[in-house]
């Protein structure tokens, strides 16, 4: 069976559409100021919760994992990885060969911020696939395939944003990045929601942008986004990869158990990690994660994005327009395997993240101030009350069975 060629390429709602702000583009700041670690060379974003993170995880586990259920989808998934469509895209052409210092002042600087996030996310994948790939290909050669032809396509994806960086006369050192970053831990079925999340938002983010500037190429700033087309074909069979996998291991996406069931799951031994497993996936079943990973991937995007709302601007794009657009076609995506959809039309959800854009803007002017840290902390402590409550109150809204919306789904 061959995997989908993913969702179709959709033409954006004109709501997307803002008459461009030209003083955007001319204004007459100097090169912006970033600290470095080196002369052009950036110093990694300082990490907060909404950055992007490595990752680590159980090489063990997923060796073991049992994959015979699907593998013929998944074979065919490797079969369109090793053909590697884009082996030759990602090549640069006399479009680059330019100044770009009429992008300035706070576009340049957003700009750059837009690659680099853009480039640390597809390292971060390199280095989770690569590790993968690696430490499981004597024992589940398959899926240690798929990683490292990932891993491949992550590596070209990262080398080709910092490439891009290196015009604005910044790039990142992705070997410092590799010893620097914080590694965090996620057991392997949060590395599925989370992997496949990321890689269809990614499809549905780049072809949204690539289709706008189709129609409005007056606002394509650089000629990067000349190569969104392809580029989000990789993010699709991706997705589709973490798709094949989820339905090879149905107990990722629905695992109904008596609590015998779950008491014959006890951990033997008197390891932490094994507790926490158990607790964390043994007892919560696995409509609850999608509705967390849904959430925690929307909600990051949607305050990433409104707080750089003027890189949308540039480009003729409303940040918040665009995102609902990305939100609701990715919630679409996910309802084709996750067990549940969030309610993302409901008026109640963009107002409580409104109201966390709010906090967040906040919480910024409190970190600028000169206050000492002790007063800035006692100043903060309410608003992190108050997003934290707003994700609760988000994570408790009534999802959609996505089996009832498979009918509507498209």
């Amino acid at each position: 069976m061959q995997p989908s060629a993913g969702p179709p390429a959709v033409q954006p709602r004109r709501s997307f559409y803002n008459k461009p702000d030209n003083s955007i583009m001319v204004s007459t700041a100097t090169k912006p100021e970033f600290e470095e670690l080196r002369p052009g060379v950036k110093v990694p974003a300082q990490e907060t919760i909404l950055t992007p993170r490595f990752y680590t995880t159980d090489f063990d586990a997923m060796a073991e994992m049992d994959i015979s259920a699907n593998e013929a989808e998944l074979q065919a998934i490797l079969t369109e990885f090793r053909a590697d469509y884009n082996q030759k895209h990602f090549i640069r052409d006399d479009q680059f060969e330019q100044s770009w210092a009429h992008i300035d002042g706070d576009t340049r600087r957003v700009f750059i911020e837009f690659l680099e996030r853009s480039c640390t996310a597809e390292f971060s994948g390199f280095l989770l696939y690569k590790e993968l790939g690696r430490r499981i290909k004597n024992r589940n050669p398959v899926l240690a395939e798929c990683f490292n032809l990932m891993s491949r396509d992550e590596a070209r994806h990262a080398g080709f944003l910092n490439k891009a960086m290196s015009d604005f006369d910044m790039t990142l050192d992705l070997g410092f990045l590799t010893k620097s970053k914080n590694y965090t831990y996620f057991e392997p079925e949060f590395i599925f929601y989370a992997t496949y999340l990321s890689e269809k938002i990614g499809y549905w983010r780049y072809i949204t942008i690539y289709r706008h500037l189709e129609q409005h190429p007056e606002n394509r700033l650089y000629p990067i986004f000349n190569f969104f087309e392809n580029w989000c074909q990789d993010e699709n069979r991706h997705g589709d990869f973490f798709d094949a996998v989820m339905r090879a291991c149905p107990q990722m996406l629905d695992r109904p158990k008596t609590w015998s069931d779950r008491l014959k799951e006890l951990p033997r031994s008197l390891s932490g990690k094994a507790w926490a497993r158990f607790f964390m996936v043994g007892l919560v079943p696995p409509k609850l994660w999608s509705r967390f990973f849904l959430l925690s991937v929307f909600a990051t995007m949607y305050l990433n994005d409104v707080q750089r709302s003027g890189f949308y601007a540039a480009l003729g794009l409303d940040a918040r327009e665009y995102d609902k657009h990305v939100i609701r076609k990715t919630n679409e995506t996910a309802g084709r395997v996750f067990p549940v959809m969030l309610d993302v039309e409901n008026p109640k959800f963009y107002a409580t993240l409104e109201d966390c854009v709010v906090n967040n803007e906040r919480l910024t002017a409190i970190a600028n101030s000169d206050a000492p840290a002790p007063v800035k902390l006692l100043k903060k402590l309410p608003l992190y009350a108050k997003n934290a409550g707003n994700f609760a109150k988000l994570f408790f809204m009534k999802p959609l069975d996505a089996v009832q919306m498979q009918s509507v789904v498209r």
